[in-house]
C-alpha cells in the first residue's frame, strides 16, 4: 500500500513540475526574462552585487534569443580537424604573430618574464582567440549572457558569468559600451570569460586597470597569468610530432594516458623531426586527433594547461602547432587522412571570390564561410558533382579554379 501511494505521489509531482515547465515554455519571452531577472536580482547580494548596482545595470534590459541557436555549436568538436587548423594555423597567421611579436615585444617578455610563462603561446593564444584583436565579438555581454541565464541548457553557469559581467561593470575596468564579445560572453583580445576575467585578469600598463579590450599589455599579461596559475612549466615543450610503427596498438592513445617517454620509445615511436626520444620518466601522452592514420603527437603537461583555456584538444593543438610555427617551426610531418584537405583563410576568400563571380550573394569577402557561402559552395558541388555537403575543401576549389564562368 504505501509502495502505491509513494508512486502516486510521486506520479503527481512529475506531472506538476511538467506542466509548470509547460506552463514557463508557454509565457511570452519577455515576461520569462523579466521573472528570471527578478530571481537573479535576489542572488546577487550573496555575489557582491548590491540591489542597486544589478538595478542600475540591467534597466532596459532585453533578451536576444538569436544567441540560443549557437548553445550547441561547436567548431572544435564539429569540425573536421583537417579543416579546423587550416584556418586557424596558416602562412597568414604567422606572418601576422610574427609582426605583433616584434610590434609588443616589451609587454610579452614583461608578461613572459613576470609569470615564467612561454611568450610565443600567450601570442598563439591572442592570434587564435581574436586574430590579434580584429575579431572581438559585437554582443553586448549583459545581453548575451542574461539570455543564457534565462533561457537553455546550462542557465546555472550562464547565471553565474552574468552576475560577473554586472561585478566587472561596477568595478569600472571597463566601460559598458565597451563589454562586448561573443555570444557566450568571452570578450576581449585573448576572450576570457567574465568569471576568468575576475579571478585572473590583471593590470599590465599599470593604469590602475584591468582592460582586455582596450589594452594589449593588459591582456598579454592576464594570459601569461591564466597559463602559469594552470601550472605551465617553463623550458618545457607542450609535446612534439611523432611516428608510429606499422601495427601500432592505438587503443594506448589518450592525452590523460601518460607514460614515461622511455615507454613510448621502446615501443618503436619516434619523433618525426628525427630527434631522438631520449630515455626519460616524462610523462607524456599519445594524441591521435584523427585516428592512427594522420599525424600522431607525444604530449606532455603544458599541453594540458592549453586545454585549460578552450576544453578541446584540437584547439589546444592549434594554439600549440601556432606558437612552434612562430618559433619557426614547419608543418606537419604527416599529412592528414583525407583526400580533400582544408583551406587556409586566403584559399577561402579566393572561393569566396570564385563564387561570388558566378553571381552567388556571398556578400564580405571574408574569408568566413558563414550560410550564404555554404549555399553557394553545395549548389556548385552539385553542379560539379562532388558530394554536396557546403563544406569548403581543396576539390571545389580547385575545380572552380579550372572551370572559369567567363570561359577564359
Amino acid at each position: 500500500m504505501m509502495r502505491r501511494l509513494l508512486k502516486k505521489c510521486y506520479i503527481a509531482s512529475q506531472l506538476a513540475l511538467l506542466t509548470t515547465i509547460a506552463a514557463a515554455q508557454q509565457t511570452p519571452p519577455n515576461e520569462r526574462f523579466s521573472s528570471c531577472l527578478a530571481a537573479l536580482r535576489s542572488d546577487a547580494a550573496s555575489r557582491g552585487v548590491s540591489a542597486t548596482v544589478f538595478d542600475r545595470l540591467t534597466r532596459g534590459l532585453s533578451p536576444d534569443l538569436s544567441v540560443l541557436e549557437f548553445l550547441d555549436y561547436q567548431p572544435e568538436f564539429r569540425t573536421p580537424i583537417w579543416d579546423y587548423l587550416a584556418g586557424l594555423v596558416d602562412d597568414e597567421r604567422v606572418a601576422d604573430a610574427l609582426a605583433m611579436r616584434e610590434k609588443w615585444s616589451a609587454a610579452l617578455a614583461t608578461a613572459a618574464d613576470r609569470y615564467q610563462v612561454d611568450s610565443d603561446t600567450i601570442v598563439a593564444v591572442w592570434g587564435v582567440e581574436s586574430n590579434f584583436g580584429r575579431n572581438f565579438g559585437k554582443r553586448p555581454l549583459l545581453t548575451s549572457l542574461g539570455t543564457l541565464a534565462c533561457f537553455g541548457r546550462r542557465q546555472a553557469y550562464f547565471r553565474g558569468e552574468f552576475l560577473s559581467t554586472l561585478k566587472i561593470l561596477d568595478s569600472g575596468d571597463i566601460a559598458p559600451e565597451r563589454l562586448v564579445g561573443s555570444w557566450a560572453g568571452a570578450f576581449g583580445h585573448t576572450q576570457f570569460m567574465p568569471s576568468t576575467f575576475l579571478r585572473l585578469a590583471v593590470d599590465g600598463d599599470g593604469d590602475g586597470k584591468r582592460d582586455l579590450i582596450d589594452s594589449v599589455p593588459d591582456a598579454l599579461a592576464s594570459t601569461a597569468h591564466f597559463l602559469q596559475r594552470g601550472g605551465w612549466r617553463k623550458g618545457e615543450p607542450w609535446g612534439y610530432e611523432v611516428l608510429l610503427p606499422p601495427g601500432f596498438d592505438s587503443s594506448v592513445a589518450g592525452r590523460g594516458n601518460k607514460r614515461p617517454l622511455a615507454h613510448w620509445s621502446a615501443r618503436g615511436v619516434r619523433r618525426a623531426d628525427g630527434q631522438a626520444i631520449g630515455p626519460s620518466d616524462a610523462a607524456a601522452g599519445l594524441l591521435l586527433p584523427a585516428g592512427a592514420r594522420g599525424p600522431a603527437f607525444l604530449v606532455f603537461r603544458n599541453f594540458d594547461v592549453i586545454y585549460g583555456y578552450n576544453a578541446a584538444e584540437s584547439y589546444a593543438l592549434a594554439i600549440a602547432h601556432l606558437a612552434d610555427r612562430i618559433k619557426g617551426g614547419k608543418p606537419f610531418v604527416t599529412p592528414w587522412p583525407t583526400d580533400d584537405p582544408g583551406l587556409s583563410r586566403r584559399e577561402r576568400r579566393e572561393l569566396q571570390s570564385l563564387l561570388a563571380a558566378r553571381g552567388y550573394p556571398i556578400g564580405e569577402i571574408d574569408g568566413m564561410i558563414g550560410a550564404n557561402s555554404r549555399q553557394a559552395i553545395q549548389s556548385e558541388q552539385k553542379r560539379l558533382g562532388l558530394a554536396a555537403n557546403g563544406r569548403a575543401g581543396q576539390k571545389l576549389l580547385v575545380a572552380l579554379r579550372a572551370d572559369s564562368p567567363t570561359g577564359k
